[in-house]
């Protein structure tokens, strides 16, 4: 299984960068008006959002490498989260299109969002 491209500096992402727990409850309402609720799964889904700036066209063009193998989020990819060193072995890129710009020399920029996996 690949693992998601890690930049010149040996790290994932730049900051300001951003992390998300989603939780997701079922609720059940009864005739009598009282309610159940439920998780749907036992665990928050995370999700990253991954900003690059001012990187270089080969790192550029790494990600966009990645972005094609995987393509899209049709893929499954290792990803280790940076605020806690954990690596999570089932991930996928939330979008199925990828914006790269250049504004000069080593300012590329692109962002993407990645997402771990249920099931």
């Amino acid at each position: 299984m690949s693992e998601f491209p890690r930049l010149k500096t040996g790290a994932v992402l730049q900051y300001p960068a951003e992390k998300l727990l989603a939780y997701s409850t079922q609720i059940f309402r009864f005739v009598d008006g009282s309610e159940q609720r439920c998780p749907d799964y036992g665990a928050p889904q995370r999700q990253w959002i991954i900003r690059l700036d001012r990187v270089d066209e080969s790192e550029l063009a790494q990600i966009e490498e990645f972005f094609q193998a995987q393509q899209g989020r049709a893929g499954e990819f290792a990803f280790t989260d940076p605020w806690d060193g954990q690596r999570y072995p089932s991930c996928s890129i939330q979008h199925d299109e990828l914006t790269l710009s250049f504004e000069d020399l080593n300012q590329g920029q692109t962002t993407l969002v990645i997402r771990e996996n249920r099931g």
